[in-house]
């Protein structure tokens, strides 16, 4: 079955405005050419999309169905115009970035910028996601990377290790535990916990520990981001875990103090994932390339921002086989 764009447009008018004479009116048609449009794709789908009523038209169940698609059909050709004409203006690529919050505060900064300053023509975006989210965003194809903490759930992926991280505890000054440079978990359950929300992997770590201990977590408040968790704690609210860097980072700005998680879990890795394919999209692969060297084949040179840029289609099928 066959769409046509202005069809389709025609129908979201009419819903927006709740009136075909000003659905019509507002895709430049006549009110007699709009009936027909309309007419003819009720036919069609074999489905009423509007009822009348004596204030205007409502949608129908199945109305609202095709609206729901109609305007993700619209932002995804709005994105491909976008990138497409990117190319006019010499982008030569979009790279599409999903990564866990941790990730994000500890080391992708400087590596984004570093592969930015490779790669100038190529455009980033980047969202924050929890890891199962990276995973499940880049396994649908709606992002191109993924970084995340494990364990890893969506089998379609191919992962390689990234980087490493240390979470570190959080407390304010002249708090219980100041005095001491590391601690147990097990410690900070006496406590209450600032921590993010729910579905962050640092969060779901701490909850199945305190399981695995026979205690509770007494969460008292989470939040979405790491500055307002330092904020918290510096108010006296709570204790909270998150990544060692950022720890450090906070404690020179407010009146926290960074101690030791005496703990081997303290100790995490990160995967970049992309979605197991036979070859990948070369801008996908150079970034693999640059921020996962250890993905390269032991005959094949580490990769560089200068070979990068020359590097031979056998080379990426090589890593591609790998795989």
């Amino acid at each position: 079955m066959r769409f046509d764009l202005l069809s389709l447009n025609l129908v979201l008018a009419i819903a927006e405005t709740r009136s075909i004479t000003r659905g019509a009116e507002r895709e430049h048609l006549a009110l007699a050419a709009a009936s027909k449009r309309l007419s003819d794709l009720e036919s069609r789908l074999g489905v009423g999309l509007f009822e009348r009523r004596a204030r205007g038209v409502e949608l129908t169940e199945a109305g609202r169905a095709l609206v729901r698609h109609i305007r993700s059909l619209n932002a995804s050709l709005h994105a491909l115009e976008s990138e497409v004409v990117e190319f006019a203006r010499g982008i030569k690529g979009h790279l599409r970035i999903a990564a866990n919050a941790s990730a994000i505060a500890e080391h992708l900064p400087a590596d984004l910028a570093a592969f930015a300053r490779a790669h100038a023509g190529i455009r980033i975006s980047l969202e924050e996601l929890t890891s199962a989210e990276v995973q499940a965003a880049v396994a649908a194809g709606h992002a191109d990377v993924g970084i995340f903490v494990p364990p890893q759930h969506e089998a379609a992926l191919d992962c390689r290790p990234y980087r490493e991280g240390e979470l570190a505890v959080l407390v304010p000054q002249g708090h219980v535990l100041a005095k001491r440079r590391g601690v147990p978990f097990d410690a900070l359950l006496d406590f209450d916990i600032v921590g993010l929300h729910g579905g962050a992997a640092v969060h779901e770590q701490m909850r199945e520990r305190a399981q695995a201990l026979g205690r509770t977590l007494n969460t008292r408040v989470q939040v979405h981001g790491f500055d307002a968790i330092a904020q918290l704690v510096e108010a006296g609210m709570g204790v909270a875990v998150l990544p060692a860097v950022v720890a450090a980072r906070f404690a020179r700005i407010f009146a926290v103090l960074p101690l030791t998680l005496q703990e081997p879990w303290a100790q995490r890795p990160y995967l970049l994932a992309v979605r197991r394919q036979e070859v990948l999209p070369t801008v996908v692969q150079r970034f693999v390339d640059a921020l996962s060297p250890a993905a390269v084949l032991p005959d094949v040179p580490a990769a560089t921002p200068e070979s990068l840029s020359d590097a031979p289609p056998v080379a990426r099928q090589s890593r591609a086989r790998k795989r």
